[in-house]
Formats: structure tokens, C-alpha cells, sequence
């Protein structure tokens, strides 16, 4: 429902709402209407931009149930989002989908059997429809002529095209009718309130409505029913109805008697929002499919789904076992996370309990302060899902009319200052069109003192609502007659007052309060001067007092800093004479050390020392310099031994070796110290460093004692984990045989990378627990150079192997460019660092990938020119498949090409030294790696210059080797059909299905040399007609055609004895020829495609012109076949041996 804008006089400079409407571009519900900017939610209220707090009192659409803010729920979102943001369900699931799914199965007490989850309630209402509908195809025997649904008049159940077919609501489905499916049909809905007749029994009225649904499976016939939808508790269609008890009783007893599937909706009233789980729970009643939505996330991401009971789910998997319908985003790992987390809030939290209890005196209240107010008709509900639906006339409970816009237009003036309250409207209730009402469906988590003051905001917004419109004319004029004061913000709407007597008292009011006001200020100027008269008055008494004070202000002073200056010479004394008095106590903590003293203990002592050190020396005296030097010593010996504690700590602490495989294969988090050690740890570094930087150490922090030591037992300990992975990367380059084209991820590269990514994260970790925030960037980087280093080498090693081996390895590159290059992202990332040093690592793997482009397109030119015989029977070469193989692997690798690609630039391959350019270390940004449009397309020209590059130097080497035209026909047309099938059969299709022109053009050629044959066998087809000479030899008279029977003895009587001599010869030479292509076209190699077209090309080219000329002379020879070797079905048949 949009909330219309009736007085568009509004804004800050008073424009008009429909002009400032069209600022926005979004293509808002309501094109003309100012929508209300929220900022962010707080509890249960929402915040508007210009501070006004409004009670959520509906959560949207009944959609917050736990209020806003929640930051478990935001934590779970992003600690997903962290792990894995996007789920495709065609070949994964993640956890957080099985346990949302797994918990609620189990929240139905084994009544369902698996879980669907989507992003909205439309989208569940139509996996819904698709289920019903295939649970009856896979039934045994099948039951496919079940295709129609029954729903309810005035019922609601999405917006997608299928969802609304199903629904009921006429106003919603009015624009769309004819797009919509008519395998639907209605019964009445379970509605007291407007469908019971005067005196009828709730059981009557039960009884009356089953009927009419057995009525209507009678009437469409009940073996092409489907499923009965129904909404337990209806919401936004009637506004909160719930059923008669026994209604569904009954209903599932009549789908029971006809075989057809019960589902409910409970998008809206389902998941606890009428005070159970599930809304079907108090009904006596499971459904067969279930959809649920709304409070199942809060609101807090976009997420709905299907329950199936076992009923269907075992036919499903008794049978194909494949539900035949799928989203993008289904199963969206954000969204399961956010549902899970908002469920185990409700659970943990006892809300269900809050919903009954809070439901009570919600119904209570509302009955109490609205029951009788003579507009409003009928309030019903259950839990926390409550509707008050408003009439013109409470005795007829006649509706107000459609235009104007009760619901809405009190949904709008809640939003003012004077209620802050939010509810939602709803239309329809009465009749489908007609019928206002509005929902009240706060938080579960709501308080009792909340629910007062909705009741008492809800009943005062009724109450002026109406009472602003007594006057006549109906609610028409009370919708425009509300007062403006009534909201001073500008997206409010403005009421005009149509009672003049209620402003002539307004003003009389106004005036009274004006002389009230002049009265007091009057009164308030008196005293001002009376005040200011007495501050005068102490000025002049003031200045006496600090004339005879001042002299003495002055001596006291004195006197204060000679006493000052005396303490201060008695506590240098005491503070001398302390060093002395505690130096051996010190000394003995000293030489305890940190382990048996205790660190705070040790620590403390050794500030101690410092400190008096510090003073001695700034009292510069003779008689203490002994002592000084005793202190001296034992700073030193502290601060050592408390450099060998951190090591000793650290060395105990860090193993020897791990296994990375280990923490990889079982996707478990690589080790870090115990949050014990940190604490020991980071004392340690905080008091060494900070000695090191008062004793002038202005180095770079990884230069401190503390630092060193971490440096160098960690880095060995990095360096010793991911030694074998790096010598597992060269060694798993090396090929069993040399020839074969590199595979992706046959490669330890990626493990490798996985291990060292996993590695340094936990190292970071380490770093940032016990140094300070400064020094995580410097030790980090020191900490894993020696593991750089080692990573440079390898990818070094790697390099030359690739180089030597350019055309079957250049792949490894491009995956190595891709696994380093998301190393580098990812700890960029996570730790903010190590980026430039991994560039500069990968910088000779990355120009070596840039200049096998160009290198692989020069070898296939190299190769071809190299060749030094062709297939003289025009069999395709091994060349132009691998050609196409390279290019199919390097489909495979598109992501770390593409980048290559932009950086090249479109055509750059054409020129060696391209591939040489842009010598900087910079790994690209994640932007580089995107494969779309342009990152494709230019990959896709590299790949027709490829093909086009291939078939030029065919060509150019057929022209050489093998002369004859069929013969490079057929071997052109061979390497054309090997490359569109290789195409067509691989990853390839979509990158060049759209540029296979160029081969066309190459097909076309290649039939034109093959067919040059066929022009030579045609040439003994053709005759001279002497258009002079009568009889049947002449020309053919005007309309003569194929239809005409040629009289063929006629044509020869007409000729001489020389022209029948030339007929026997062209026959005759016809015979020898056409044998002769015949007999070559049989020995060609060709390929399937290939041949069927030439023989094509050749029977299109010949049998027409044969026919023509055996038609006319084939009594040449009295039918003996001596000259005349075929007829026309012969050579027919010939042909067909052909393909």
C-alpha cells in the first residue's frame, strides 16, 4: 500500500510535491508523492532525517519483529558476508543455509520435511504453485491433469504475475488481468465480520462455507485440482481475519476427500507474529506446502521461504529427486545468516511468550479505547497482528468510498508530530475494492508501557481523524479538513479547516494570550532595572576591597614560593637518599628475574630504577655518581633479562614445523599464540619499546629488541611452514611429457598461496595483539620478507621453466597472475599490506604472460609456414585443432587473461614490444580483473586474429604444396569445419558465436576452389540451339517450361548429322569427366559437414544442367547407354553415394 499525498504544498521553498517528486530517480510506488527519508532505526522507532522519532508501530508491513539495530543480527550478517557473500546453488550450499533450514524442519515437530529458501513472499508463493504442481506429476501413477488452484475472493498473496493469479484482491490484479492465468477460481473467504448471515451459528457458517468449496472442486472437476491457498490468519487483503475455529478443520477434510494439496500463506502472519511459531499450529491443521516470509529475517535482509511436508517431499524423492525450479539468489547466504540469527533471538529470548502476552492487552486496550467509537467497525486479530477496520456507517457497517481514502489518509497524519505513530493501511475489506482498515503489528519484543501509549496514540489519531470531518459532506471533506498545525514538517499533509466558527475562536484565543504576554514583559523590564541599579552599587565596593587587598596579595605570594622552593629542596633530598635506601631490595627482584618475580612485579621495579636513575642524573651530584652506576647496571641487566624472557616466551610458544596441508585440506585457521602469551608478550614489547625510544632509538620500530627477536623466530618459523610448498610449486611444473598443455590447478602454486595467505593472516594477528598499532605495519612486512624472498625465487624458477616451454605452459602464468594477484588482494585486504612486495615478486611472471600472447600467435604462423608437405588427399593438420585448443584452455584462465588483455590493449599482441610495456610492479586492482564487457571482447578479437592469423597461412602453404583447387578446397573447408566445431563444443560459443563471419567467408572460398571442377564437367552439358531452324530442335516457344514433356527423338530428327555426332561426343566426354570427380570426390578426406556441402554444392550445380541435357538428346543412342551412360535417376542416385 503507498501512502498517497493529498495537498502537494509542501517543501522548503514551497514547491509543489509532484515537481520535487521527480528529483528522485528512483521509480518510487507513487511517481507524484515525496516519500519520507528515513535515516536509521533505533529500537522500536524509526528516525527520520530531520530528527522526528516515530513509533514503528506495524514493522512495515508486519515485517520487524525484533526492532532495529539488532547488532547480533549485523554481526551475523557481516561475519557471513565476510566468509562467503554469495552462494550459487546449482553446485554448492553453504552451513549457514543447512542449519536455517535444518531449524526449521525441526520447529515443525517432524510435520515438514525440507526447507526452500528465497527473497520475498512472491517468490515463495510461486515455488509454492510449481511444487503442488510437480508433486502431482511425479505421483505414481501420474496425475498431470491436475492444473487449477482454488483460492479466496479478497485474498493477497504476492505480486509476481503467478502469485497474483492465485490471490483474490481485485484493485491489485485490475491493471494485469489479462496477463494472468485462469486456472484459478474463488470461493468465499472466513470472514465473521462481513460474511456470517444474521443469526447463522459459527458452526452453520463453517459448514455453509466447506460446501461451497466441495461445491466448486465439483464444479471445475476434482481431478484438475492442484491445491486449495489460504491465508490462516488473512492480512493485508481484510486486515488481520482470523478463522473461525474448525474452518480449516474442515477445509483440509474436503482437499483430503478430492486428493488435493492444502498450503498455507503465512508470509505475513506466520513465524510468530500471531504468538506461535507458526500461525497453522492454532488451527489443529498442517499444511501440506507452507510459505513463510516476513518476520522469518525482520526485515534485516530480504529472505522468505517454503516448507514442504514429507507428504511431498517423499514423492519427490521416490522419484526425480530434482525440483524443477531455481534462483539466483536463492539459498543467499547474507539472508540465511540474518533469518537464523533473528530466529535464535525470538528463541533465546522467550518472544513467542511476549507475543501471547503482549497480544492480550494489545486486544484489550484496543477494545476498551476504540470498541465503540462509531466509525470504527470491527477490530480483530490474533498475537501481536491486529486490524481495526472503519466504516461510514457502524449500523449498515457500510464502507467509506474508494476515493477517499480513510486508511491512508490516517496513516499519514499518525506520521505528524502530534502521534509519531506508524500503522499500516489497507483497502478492500469490504468488497475487494471497498473496505478501509489499518494493521497494528508491533516488535515481539514490545514492552507493556509501549503498548499503552500505541493504544493511546492510535485511539487520539481515531478520534481527530473523525472529529475533524463532522461536518457535512462525509469523509471526503474530513480527509481535506485537516488543520495544518497539526505537523510542522514539510512531507506532512496539509489540511485546509472548513469551519470558519472554529477559527474566529482560535483568534479570540490568540488575543488573550497576547495580553498576557505584554503584561509579564512590563513587569519583567521593571526588574531589569532595579538589577542593574544593584550591580553598580558592588561594582563601587569592589574596587575599594582590591585597593587595600592588593599590596597584601602581593607579600603573601612571596612568601608561598619560599615555602614552595624549601619543600621542594627537602624531597630532592628524601628522593636522593631513596635509590640508595631501596637498591638492594630492587637488585633482588632484579635477579629473580620476570618468571619468578612476576612480571607486573618485575616490570614495576625496573620503572622504579629507572625513574631514580633518571633523578640522580638531573641532580648532577658527585656524591651519588656511585650510585648511579649501580643503577645503571641493574636497568640493563633488567631490561636484558627481560628481552631473554620474550624470547625464551616466544620460542616455547612457536612450533618448530607445521603442516600447512593440514589446516588447508581440513579448512581449519592456521595457529596463533594463546591470548595468555599475548598479554605476557605485549607487556614485555610495551615496556622494551619504550625504553628503546626515551634512550633515542629513532630507528624504524622492527629495529627495537623486542621487535628483533619476534622478526627472527617468526620468520624462521614461516619460512620453515611453506619451504616444501614452494618446492612442490617447481616441481609440480615438470611435466611427465613435455608436450602436454598445462592444466589448471595442476600446478602446488595454489596451494601455496593458500598457505602462505592463511600463514600471514595469523601472523598479522599475532603482531597486532602484542605490538602497538604503529609498529603492525613494519614488524608484519619484516616478519614475512624472508618468506617473500623465498616466494620471488620460486616464481623466478617458474618463469624460466615457462619461457622454456612458452606454448604448453604459458597457461601456468596466466594462473599464477590470477593466484598472486588475489594473494596480494586479499591481504591488502585483511592486513593492509605486503601489496608492492607481492608485485614486485609477480612483475616477471606477469610481462611473460603479456608477451605469450603475441609469442603464440607468431608460433602459429611459424608453424605452418615450417610445413613442408600437405594431406594431398586434403585431411585436415594436427595444427589447426591445437591452434583451437589453446584457445579453449585459455577460456579457462579468462579472469587473469582479461586483465592482461586491458592492459595490452585492444591489437596490442599484433606487436612484440607491446607485451614488453608498462615495467611497473604494481599489481592491478580488483577493477583489472573484471571480465566483463571489455575485458571479453578484446579477448575475443585475440581469438578471431588467432583463426584468421591460422587460415591466411593455410592458405598461403595449399597455394605452395598442393596446387590443385579441389584438393585446397577441401583441405580449407576441412580446417574451417574443425574450427566452428570446436567453437560451438566449448566455453568458446559465447565469446565468438557472434563474429563466425570471417569463417564464412572462408567456407565460401573454399567451396569455390572445390567446385572449379564442376564448371569444367558442366561445360560438356552445353548446347546450341539454332533459334532460325523449324521443328522441335528450335528454340522453345515463350512459356515453355519444365512441365512441358521435351520430345527428345523430335529434337534430333530436327538435327544434322554433324550436331548428332557433337551430342554423342559431349555425352561421352560428360561420362569420362564426371566419372573421374565422382571417383576424386570418394578418395577426399573430408569431414562429415564438409563433405555433405561439397556434395551439395555439386548435385545444385550439375544434375539440372544434366537433366536439361538428357531431356533434349537422350535418344541419341536409341537407349542402348553406349553414349548416354545415365538417366536421370541414375545419376540421382550417384549423387546421393556423394554425402
Amino acid at each position: 500500500m503507498v501512502l498517497r499525498q493529498l495537498d502537494c504544498t509542501h517543501g522548503e521553498n514551497g514547491v509543489d510535491g509532484t515537481r520535487a517528486a521527480k528529483k528522485s530517480a528512483v521509480l518510487h510506488r507513487d511517481l507524484g508523492y515525496d516519500f519520507l527519508p528515513l535515516a536509521e532505526g533505533d529500537g522500536n522507532h524509526l528516525v527520520l532525517e530531520d530528527g522526528r522519532r516515530i513509533f514503528d508501530a506495524s514493522g512495515g508491513a508486519s515485517v520487524g519483529c525484533i526492532g532495529w539495530g539488532n547488532e547480533r543480527v549485523a554481526r551475523a550478517v557481516m561475519k557471513q558476508m565476510l566468509a562467503i557473500p554469495y552462494c550459487a546453488t546449482v553446485f554448492y550450499t553453504t552451513r549457514v543455509q543447512e542449519e536455517l533450514c535444518r531449524y526449521l524442519v525441526d520447529s515443525t515437530n517432524g510435520n515438514m520435511g525440507r526447507a526452500y529458501i528465497v527473497n520475498s513472499g512472491s517468490e515463495a508463493m510461486e515455488a509454492a504453485v510449481k511444487l503442488a504442481r510437480q508433486y502431482f506429476l511425479e505421483l505414481s501413477p501420474s496425475q498431470n491433469k491436475r492444473t487449477r488452484f482454488i483460492s479466496r475472493r479478497q485474498s493477497y498473496h504476492g505480486i509476481t504475475l503467478g502469485a497474483l493469479a492465485v490471490g483474490g484482491h481485485e484493485f491489485r490484479r485490475a491493471k494485469f488481468e489479462p496477463l494472468l492465468m485462469k486456472n484459478v477460481s474463488r470461493v468465499s473467504p472466513c470472514n465473521s465480520f462481513r460474511g456470517k448471515n444474521p443469526g447463522e451459528t459459527d458452526e452453520d457458517y463453517v459448514a455453509r462455507l466447506a460446501k461451497e468449496l466441495d461445491d466448486e472442486f465439483q464444479a471445475v472437476g476434482p481431478e484438475t485440482v492442484c491445491a486449495f491457498v489460504a491465508e490462516p490468519v488473512v492480512g493485508a487483503a481484510l486486515g488481520c481475519v482470523p478463522s473461525i475455529p474448525g474452518y480449516f478443520e474442515a477445509v483440509q477434510a474436503v482437499c483430503r476427500k478430492y486428493g488435493a494439496l492444502l498450503i498455507f500463506d503465512e508470509v505475513m502472519c506466520g513465524m510468530g507474529r500471531t504468538g506461535t511459531l507458526h500461525a497453522w499450529e492454532q488451527e489443529g491443521v498442517v499444511p501440506d506446502i507452507q510459505t513463510i516470509g516476513k518476520a522469518l529475517g525482520g526485515g534485516y535482509q530480504p529472505v522468505a521461504g517454503v516448507l514442504a511436508s514429507r507428504r511431498v517431499v517423499d514423492v519427490l524423492e521416490s522419484g526425480s529427486s530434482v525440483f524443477v525450479h531455481g534462483h539466483t539468489y536463492q539459498g543467499h547466504p547474507a539472508g540465511c545468516a540474518a533469518a537464523l540469527e533473528v530466529q535464535r533471538i525470538i528463541r533465546d529470548e522467550g518472544l513467542l511468550a511476549n507475543v501471547q502476552a503482549m497480544g492480550e492487552l494489545l486486544s484489550r486496550r484496543l477494545q476498551e479505547r476504540l470498541g465503540a467509537h462509531p466509525n470504527v467497525g470491527n477490530i480483530r486479530g490474533r498475537g501481536l497482528f491486529w486490524g481495526i477496520e472503519f466504516v461510514a456507517d457502524k449500523e449498515k457497517m457500510d464502507p467509506f468510498p474508494v476515493e477517499d481514502h480513510v486508511a491512508v489518509a490516517i496513516c499519514e497524519r499518525g506520521l505528524a508530530k502530534d502521534y509519531c505513530v506508524s500503522v499500516y493501511p489497507g483497502t478492500g475489506s469490504a468488497d475487494g475494492i471497498r473496505g478501509d482498515h489499518i494493521i497494528v503489528s508491533p516488535a515481539f519484543n514490545v514492552r507493556s508501557d509501549e503498548i499503552e501509549w500505541i493504544v493511546d496514540a492510535i485511539a487520539r489519531l481515531v478520534d481527530d481523524f473523525f472529529a475533524a470531518g463532522i461536518a457535512a459532506g462525509g469523509a471526503r471533506n474530513r480527509i481535506h479538513q485537516h488543520i495544518h498545525r497539526h505537523s510542522s514538517h514539510p512531507w506532512t499533509t496539509n489540511m485546509a479547516v472548513g469551519v470558519t466558527n472554529g477559527r474566529n475562536a482560535a483568534d479570540e484565543e490568540a488575543r488573550a494570550e497576547v495580553d498576557v504576554l505584554n503584561s509579564r514583559l512590563e513587569k519583567t523590564t521593571q526588574l531589569t532595572k532595579k538589577i542593574q541599579a544593584c550591580l553598580g552599587r558592588l561594582e563601587t565596593t569592589g574596587k575599594s576591597v582590591r585597593d587595600v587587598a592588593g599590596p597584601l596579595n602581593g607579600e603573601t605570594k612571596k612568601l608561598q614560593v619560599l615555602g614552595n622552593n624549601i619543600e621542594a629542596v627537602l624531597a630532592a633530598i628524601e628522593r636522593l637518599r631513596q635509590p640508595a635506601d631501596s637498591k638492594n631490595d630492587e637488585e633482588q627482584i632484579i635477579r629473580m628475574g620476570p618468571d619468578k618475580a612476576g612480571l607486573p612485579n618485575y616490570l614495576a621495579s625496573i620503572k622504579r630504577l629507572t625513574k631514580a636513575l633518571g633523578d640522580m642524573k638531573a641532580s648532577n651530584l658527585r656524591s651519588t655518581q656511585q650510585t648511579v652506576t649501580e643503577l645503571q647496571r641493574l636497568v640493563k641487566l633488567g631490561n636484558t633479562q627481560l628481552e631473554n624472557s620474550f624470547d625464551k616466551l616466544l620460542r616455547n610458544e612457536t612450533p618448530r614445523a607445521i603442516e600447512p596441508l593440514h589446516f588447508i585440506t581440513k579448512n581449519k585457521p592456521f595457529p596463533v599464540l594463546s591470548q595468555d602469551k599475548f598479554a605476557r608478550l605485549g607487556l614485555m614489547n610495551s615496556f622494551v619499546a619504550g625504553v628503546y625510544r626515551q634512550s633515542g632509538g629513532a630507528g624504524a620500530p622492527q629495529e627495537s629488541p623486542i621487535a628483533k627477536i619476534y622478526i627472527e623466530i617468526r620468520s624462521q618459523y614461516l619460512s620453515s611452514a611453506l619451504v616444501n610448498l614452494a618446492t612442490a610449486s617447481t616441481s609440480t611444473a615438470k611435466k611427465k611429457n613435455p608436450d602436454a598443455i598445462y592444466r589448471a590447478g595442476t600446478n602446488g602454486i595454489g596451494t601455496y598461496a593458500q598457505a602462505m595467505e592463511g600463514l600471514f593472516v595469523s601472523e598479522y594477528e599475532n603482531i597486532c595483539n602484542i605490538f602497538t598499532r604503529e609498529d603492525w605495519g613494519p614488524v608484519f612486512g619484516a616478519t614475512c620478507q624472508p618468506s617473500l624472498v623465498e616466494l620471488g625465487r620460486t616464481l623466478r624458477e617458474l618463469n624460466g621453466h615457462i619461457k622454456a616451454h612458452m606454448t604448453t605452459d604459458c597457461y601456468l602464468a596466466y594462473e599464477i597472475v590470477e593466484i598472486i594477484s588475489e594473494l596480494s588482494n586479499n591481504l591488502e585486504r585483511r592486513t593492509g599490506e605486503l601489496k608492492n612486495s607481492l608485485a614486485a615478486s609477480l612483475k616477471p611472471v606477469r610481462e611473460t604472460a603479456k608477451s605469450s600472447l603475441p609469442e603464440l600467435l607468431e608460433d602459429t604462423k611459424r608453424r605452418v609456414s615450417s610445413l613442408q608437405t600437405l594431406p594431398m588427399d586434403g585431411a585436415p593438420i594436427p595444427i589447426v585443432s591445437e591452434t583451437m585448443q589453446r584457445l579453449q584452455t585459455m577460456v579457462d584462465f579468462l579472469r587473469p587473461i582479461s586483465s592482461i588483455m586491458v592492459s595490452l590493449g585492444d591489437g596490442g599482441w599484433k606487436s612484440a614490444a607491446a607485451s614488453r610495456g608498462g615495467g611497473g610492479d604494481a599489481i592491478p586492482s580488483l577493477a583489472s580483473f573484471d571480465i566483463g564487457a571489455d575485458g571479453k571482447e578484446i579477448f575475443a578479437h585475440y581469438c578471431t586474429d588467432t583463426i584468421e592469423a591460422l587460415m591466411m597461412a593455410l592458405d598461403a602453404r595449399a597455394r605452395l604444396l598442393l596446387q590443385k583447387k579441389p584438393v585446397m578446397g577441401v583441405f580449407l573447408a576441412n580446417s574451417v569445419s574443425i574450427i566452428e566445431r570446436m567453437i560451438q563444443t566449448s566455453e568458446l560459443a559465447p565469446l565468438l558465436e557472434a563474429r563466425l563471419g570471417a569463417l564464412e567467408t572462408w567456407r565460401k572460398k573454399a567451396a569455390s576452389l572445390y567446385t572449379d571442377t564442376c564448371k569444367d564437367v558442366s561445360m560438356h552439358l552445353f548446347d546450341v540451339i539454332h533459334t532460325s531452324r523449324g521443328g522441335g530442335g528450335g528454340r522453345p516457344t515463350s512459356g515453355q517450361g519444365g512441365a512441358m514433356v521435351v520430345d527428345s527423338a523430335s529434337i534430333l530428327k530436327s538435327l544434322s548429322s554433324k550436331d548428332k555426332e557433337s551430342i554423342k561426343g559431349k555425352f561421352a566426354a560428360f561420362n569420362t569427366s564426371f566419372d573421374d570427380m565422382v571417383l576424386r570426390h570418394k578418395g577426399y578426406s573430408m569431414e562429415r559437414e564438409v563433405r555433405q556441402m561439397f556434395a551439395k554444392d555439386m548435385q545444385t550445380m550439375i544434375e539440372p544442367l544434366y537433366n536439361r541435357f538428357w531431356d533434349r538428346y537422350h535418344e541419341v543412342d536409341k537407349g542402348k547407354g553406349k553414349y548416354v551412360k545415365y538417366d536421370k535417376s541414375a545419376i540421382a542416385a550417384v549423387f546421393l553415394t556423394l554425402y
